[in-house]
């Protein structure tokens, strides 16, 4: 009865079995109908207890004979839907006894009209490599099995519908009436998922109002009906249609054939309209803003690895590879712990940290799944340093920084789980520089025009003994003096105020519509409108003649995510390089303590302001927590550690109660969050064995609704929040206000 899911996709089919395999390939999972894994020995369970992968394992059920009864009886799903599965299940089985060359038309275009896509139809067939869906395509365009287009009447016939939504079908009327009108397509995001959700939607949405406002005729490509980008007067056209290279190729073909340009924008979706970008244009659609070429070759490691090079840019040591062989002699090369993951992805999906052999070995068996044309990445992991976001916009010339936003959590902790500030809170004035400085070179270098997000990496070394010159110092003197991890020593003699590209990314990011609004710019739009020809210089000449990022005012901006921890009872609340969080909220003060505190308590994580605070961290941690325990106890909070943390801590002459771990005995901190006698968790985990080691306090610490927090930079944060509250600084202003003091202070 619990609800699991994150997002989901709508099809419009003139039959079920369409509906349904459209919905299914809309679902973006990466895998392909067909070639799924099954496990036979489970089959009875998987069909009978709900599951993701069960529509397989029905598929499944039918090819090796089960009748409609037994499956309807295991899986309690109602016959008249087993029997269009099995429908379908018996055109697969049609399909299979022709090759291409010889398969009857009438069978292909029947097998259209179920809802079978060319991809699936080429797996059937063994066209295997990147040309069989396109070998597909021409075969159906020789035969003229082509799609029309059909209207969702918007008015129900009572007048006539000026703002109709579109879908495709297999028959013969098309109702879609293409206009002359000079048109630009935007490809929306598809179903929400963790990594990829309605941050992109608002990016969708703004290019569409700021370009209807230009002129132009806006046609949103889309599947998702949570979404405004699928209201029917968002756009001037809807095509409700999975956003695959088939599906939207047709479209694309389609509203061309009256004779009008059709620019296509896939900058502002997310990661799967990029994936989509080399296809289009390799099929002859003209993508606008920023080049299909340069998108690739900031994902193509070797190549991007080389422009930094050129650039004199830093960047963590990093390989890409294709096989397990390859994987573990790349790990060798640049040294444990590295980052493993496929590339072409968001949102960190399958990700993982590797400190071992092993874990890479039993990594590539699986990457295949999410990476099936693409290398895995392999990138040295930096375990002490503070992330960094910024946030550009470009015109292939002149750039103007949207924001530079301050990650909370360390690098590590994929940036959509990190909370982070803007503007940066603790970052050396010279460091912040030569970040401006690397971020102007890579749009140049990248031709970006539109929006760019790129991600750095500042080794806590490099902030202790580099440039002098931090400004308003609101996180606390340990986040500037604590020693650097092993990773970093290694490196201590050139690490001197580096600053390291982690990735970049020329597309919107999911911070754009926080820095928008922290703004008051929006860059969305401006991106949109960059991307038709316009010049950066109509609409941020002040930023551009003076160098300067856009104003935040003198107001703090924190992000903070959401996370569906009690969606999921038992699953461990560490956070990883994988992304876990399914939302997040922004808190808004003049200073940092009261930002952090409001974005806590609208993300549903209520800071105490007395009590007890258990501290249990790594030994990796210990020379940062003396200063983080101090300052709580500073506040009235009384102590209680485990024996490690508690020595580091009694050194320093703090009172502290000692218990056991889970594994030592009892008392253990277990046994005191379910008595109710510990208000607030610091557990840090580090290294292979800790990050699995003490699950059991923070799933107690879920079922309890006891703030925790796994890293120390966020536990520093968190006290600046809990100073704040107990000064009774909570203000609530509207953001409308906010933008119109700093207007009137700017005259």
């Amino acid at each position: 009865p619990q609800m699991k899911s994150v997002g989901e996709v709508m099809a419009i089919g003139r039959t079920f079995k369409e509906a349904l395999q459209k919905g299914v390939r809309a679902l973006d999972t990466g895998k392909k109908v067909g070639s799924e894994k099954i496990e036979p020995k489970i089959l009875t369970q998987r069909l009978v207890t709900p599951h993701p992968e069960r529509l397989s394992y029905v598929r499944y059920a039918l090819r090796q004979g089960h009748t409609i009864k037994q499956i309807a009886k295991m899986t309690s799903i109602d016959p008249w839907f087993l029997y269009q599965l099995k429908e379908i299940n018996d055109m697969q089985l049609e399909l299979e006894k022709h090759p291409m060359e010889s398969v009857p038309v009438e069978i292909v275009r029947e097998a259209k009209r179920m809802g079978f896509s060319d991809g699936r139809l080429a797996l059937t067939w063994r066209l295997d490599g990147k040309g069989g869906q396109e070998k597909v395509r021409h075969f159906r365009k020789k035969h003229n099995i082509k799609p029309v287009y059909k209207r969702v009447d918007t008015c129900a016939a009572e007048f006539e519908s000026y703002t109709p939504y579109l879908y495709s079908t297999y028959e013969e009327e098309d109702e879609a009436a293409p206009t002359a009108k000079k048109k630009v397509v935007i490809l929306g995001s598809g179903p929400n998922r963790i990594g990829q959700g309605i941050e992109f939607d608002y990016c969708c949405c703004h290019a569409a109002y700021a370009l209807r406002e230009d002129g132009y005729e806006t046609i949103m490509i889309n599947c998702n009906p949570e979404t405004v980008s699928t209201d029917y007067d968002t756009s001037d056209r809807l095509y409700f249609e999975p956003l695959t290279l088939e599906d939207v190729f047709a479209i694309c073909e389609h509203e061309a054939s009256a004779g009008a340009p059709v620019g296509v924008i896939v900058q502002f979706g997310g990661q799967t309209p990029l994936n989509l970008s080399l296809p289009l244009k390799a099929a002859g659609i003209n993508i606008i803003g920023t080049t299909p070429e340069s998108i690739d070759l900031a994902e193509d490691r070797k190549r991007f690895g080389k422009l930094l090079e050129e650039l004199d840019i830093p960047q963590a040591p990093g390989a890409m590879v294709t096989s397990a062989e390859g994987a573990v002699e790349a790990a060798k090369q640049i040294g444990f712990p590295v980052l493993v993951r496929p590339s072409y992805v968001l949102g960190g999906r399958a990700m993982v940290i590797a400190y071992d052999e092993d874990t890479i070995t039993q990594y590539m068996k699986q990457a295949v799944e999410y990476s099936q044309d693409r290398p895995v990445l392999i990138d040295k992991f930096l375990e002490d340093a503070i992330e960094v976001d910024v946030d550009a916009l470009s015109d292939g010339e002149d750039v103007v920084i949207g924001g530079i936003m301050q990650h909370i959590e360390e690098a590590g902790i994929h940036s959509g789980d990190s909370s982070c500030v803007l503007p940066a809170v603790d970052i050396p004035e010279p460091l912040l520089n030569r970040m401006r400085e690397y971020t102007f070179k890579l749009a140049r270098a990248l031709k970006v025009i539109g929006l760019m997000n790129v991600q750095f990496a500042i080794p806590r070394h490099g902030i202790a003994n580099g440039a002098t010159g931090a400004h308003d110092t609101h996180v606390g003197t340990a986040a500037l003096d604590r020693p650097s991890g092993a990773e970093l020593r290694s490196h201590a003699a050139d690490a001197h105020g580096k600053v390291y590209v982690l990735e970049v990314n020329p597309r919107a990011s999911r911070t754009v519509p926080y820095v928008s609004k922290a703004t008051g710019v929006p860059l969305a739009k401006i991106a949109a409108r960059l991307m038709t020809g316009r010049k950066l210089r109509e609409f941020l000449p002040e930023y551009i003649e003076r160098g300067e990022d856009l104003d935040t005012g003198r107001n703090f901006f924190v992000k903070s995510p959401v996370f569906p921890w009690s969606k999921f009872p038992g699953v461990d609340t560490v956070l990883g390089p994988e992304m876990r969080s399914t939302g997040e909220v922004m808190g808004v003060a003049d200073n940092f303590g009261e930002a952090f505190a409001k974005a806590q308590l609208a993300a549903g994580q209520k800071l105490p302001t007395q009590g007890t605070v258990f501290i249990s961290v790594t030994d990796h941690d210990k020379p940062g927590v003396v200063e983080v325990a101090r300052r709580f106890v500073d506040m009235g909070f009384k102590l209680v550690a485990t024996h490690g943390t508690a020595d580091k801590l009694e050194e320093a002459g703090l009172i502290v109660d000692r218990v056991y771990k889970v594994k030592e005995g009892r008392p253990n901190p277990v046994d005191l969050i379910k008595a109710d006698r510990i208000q607030l968790i610091i557990n840090t985990p580090h290294g292979p064995d800790p990050y699995f080691d003490e699950k059991a306090i923070r799933r107690a610490a879920v079922t309890g609704r006891i703030p925790t927090i796994t890293t120390l930079s966020a536990a520093r944060a968190a006290a600046e929040g809990i100073a704040a509250l107990q000064r009774g600084e909570v203000r609530v202003q509207s953001l409308q206000s906010l933008h119109a003091e700093r207007r009137v202070s700017q005259v």
